[in-house]
């Protein structure tokens, strides 16, 4: 590459009748930087647009300085500015401002987000709420899911749009964690940030007032614990499926029935269906995501599957290159007559034909497919076949070779079905003890890990090692109706498996009223006069979901909830029939789980928007309008 020309100096003759670059006379008219190699035009343009700052380099002379500039308003701008020089020109590059606010104005803005937000969503709480269409790429949506709507909300102004961000954060938490009872955890959310910032507009020190929240919160979750009972049979599991769904009692009765089949160790798929019809499909044993790798190994032409029944099994993470290290296993089996399964890392082309030939003559009856899984979680799910069918892990990390390897290294399996992409293994009954233990290791693991992936995957690997797989394909006749239907069956599972877990209580808001009761109890034990009303603000929060489902019933709220409030624990006001009954006989019930994690992330969101002194977020530039092109004009050219 040419070195970069030195630049002319004004007045500087350019062969071209008097013309002149970079200088103040006729000339000045001509394009800017003709001297300067293209990629330098690209990169500073970048850098503009990026707002890079260009890296000190022996071309370069870079000075950075920060411009604040404050209003009236509590809000300040700033502006990063880097100037650079190349010879004797000059360049700016300008990065984009920031926008910060400070003290009520800071948290007036966030509040006026997660109002927003927290208005869109609350319409959809109780048996008698709304829906709400979200547009999109496509066809519309209409939706009755809290975390979906607040996840597809988004504003202009960048502080409100960073109040709405901080109470998404809540629903998605209570989503992972719970699985339902994200618009009651944004809702509670809201009430705590409003009653707190009027709170400390009055005078109450933000800190205080936060060290009460969390006292009282962490006192009524005991209570909470103490107060729930166990789910008892299907028409519990119908009940909490049929609230979670909004009131939909085909869908209760699809999980309940669903659930009776898998057990509560099983694992529901929901999937859309080609049909307008929703059916369950439930898959015995344990199924892997590998197909056979010819399909000469097939033994049922009509249905294109490898069936084989008490089996051998061969599990190793290793690469089969030769089929000597085989043979003695294909001699053993074909003495016994029982089919082999080989699970590998790879096994070479030569050795895949020689085995399709011995399979076609009738000598062995033998099948192939590749480890499933990828890195760690293919070791997991090789050991738990292994344990399943009472084989040896050879793992080559263990030391173990296959010129070594001997029959009673063998596993065996019950049934093995394979098709061009899966392969299903049933454990022989001989393994049920191995089973029952490994299922226990595993459980202990989910137990411990707060990764919602990681929760996932080992859910699924207790499902398939107990013989627990679901798949719900959910059928309707448009597109919309399709997606709410599924997310109404999602939040059903999830209530579900999180009522089994920790329990029930009386649904409809009535538990969080009752839990009210004992505010003043805690509030006694503390000094502090901020952090009592810290109790209080939780004490209001409380009665804010039941207030909400009973206004979207068009009846009043602020009755139901003093109504509730002399009511025993058992008692709450049920929206559907409009009665105050025992919420357990009607079936409306809530798990114990749900209600505890709305209230422990909407309390931490709170409580941090509480503590907030200043917001900065990028300042939004306003574009400016285009100057139309009028012939005969020429523009003037375009800074960089």
């Amino acid at each position: 590459m040419k070195p970069i020309p030195a630049p002319l100096p004004i007045g500087a003759d350019t062969g071209r009748g008097g013309e002149m670059k970079n200088g103040s006379g006729p000339g000045h008219g001509a394009k800017p930087f003709t001297n300067l190699k293209p990629f330098v035009l690209l990169l500073l343009y970048t850098l503009k647009k990026m707002s890079i700052t260009l890296l000190s380099s022996p071309f370069y002379q870079k000075a950075s300085f920060i411009n604040f500039s404050t209003r009236s308003t509590g809000v300040c701008y700033g502006q990063l500015r880097t100037s650079i020089k190349m010879g004797r020109r000059n360049f700016t590059v300008r990065a984009k401002g920031k926008r910060v606010s400070f003290d009520r104005a800071s948290r007036n803005a966030l509040l006026a987000g997660i109002n927003k937000l927290a208005d869109a969503v609350e319409v959809t709480l109780g048996p008698k709420g709304r829906n709400v269409i979200l547009d999109g790429p496509g066809v519309p949506k209409v939706i009755n899911d809290g975390v979906t709507i607040a996840e597809a909300i988004e504003f202009k102004d960048t502080i409100q749009n960073a109040g709405a961000t901080l109470i998404k954060e809540v629903a998605s938490k209570t989503n992972d964690s719970a699985g339902d009872g994200t618009t009651t955890a944004i809702i509670l959310a809201r009430e705590m940030v409003r009653s707190g910032m009027l709170a400390v507009a009055s005078g109450a020190n933000p800190i205080s007032l936060k060290k009460g929240m969390d006292k009282t919160v962490q006192e009524l979750l005991t209570v909470l614990k103490t107060k729930c009972r166990p789910v008892m049979g299907s028409k519990d599991i119908k009940a909490i499926a049929s609230i979670a769904a909004g009131n939909d009692e085909f869908v209760g009765n699809l999980i309940a029935e669903t659930i009776e089949k898998i057990g509560s160790d099983g694992v529901i798929s929901i999937q859309s269906s080609s049909s307008m019809e929703t059916t369950v499909e439930v898959a015995e044993g344990m199924k892997i995501d590998k197909g056979y790798i010819s399909p000469h190994f097939i033994t049922n032409q009509e249905k294109s599957i490898v069936e084989f029944e008490n089996a051998k099994v061969l599990v190793t993470d290793q690469m089969i290159t030769s089929i000597e290290v085989i043979v003695p296993l294909l001699e053993k089996t074909a003495q016994l007559s029982v089919p082999l399964l080989i699970i590998a890392e790879h096994v070479r082309f030569d050795v895949v034909e020689i085995l399709v030939m011995n399979k076609l003559q009738g000598i062995a009856n033998v099948a192939v497919i590749k480890c499933p899984g990828l890195a760690a979680g293919k070791k997991s799910i090789l050991q738990d076949i292994a344990l399943m069918t009472g084989a040896d892990y050879l793992a080559g990390e263990l030391g173990f070779g296959l010129e070594d390897i001997t029959s009673d290294q063998l596993g065996v399996a019950q049934k093995i079905i394979i098709t061009e992409k899966s392969t299903t293994i049933i454990a022989d009954p001989s393994t049920k003890g191995e089973l029952q233990a490994r299922i226990a290791q595993i459980k202990k693991e989910l137990s411990e890990t707060d990764n919602s992936y990681l929760q996932e995957k080992l859910s699924e690997r207790i499902a398939q090692l107990s013989g627990g797989v679901a798949v719900i394909k959910v059928g309707a006749s448009t597109e919309a109706e399709l997606e709410d239907r599924k997310l109404r069956i999602e939040d059903a599972k999830n209530a579900t498996f999180a009522a089994m877990k920790e329990g029930i209580a009386p649904g409809g808001g009535a538990t969080l009223i009752h839990l009210s009761k004992y505010v003043p109890i805690i509030k006694d034990s503390m000094e502090d006069p901020d952090e009592r009303i810290g109790a209080d603000i939780i004490s209001k929060a409380l009665r804010i979901p039941a207030f909400s489902i009973a206004r979207n019933a068009g009846v009043d709220g602020s009755v139901v909830v003093e109504k509730l409030l002399v009511c025993e624990w058992e008692t709450g006001y049920n929206a559907m029939t409009d009665k105050y009954e025992n919420l357990f006989d009607a079936g409306v019930i809530d798990p114990c789980k749900v209600i505890r994690c709305a209230l422990q992330y909407s309390l931490s969101i709170a409580g941090l928007i509480l503590l907030t002194q200043a917001v900065m977020v990028e300042k939004v530039k306003t574009p400016k309008p285009r100057i139309p092109h009028v012939p005969g004009i020429t523009r003037p050219p375009r800074n960089l």
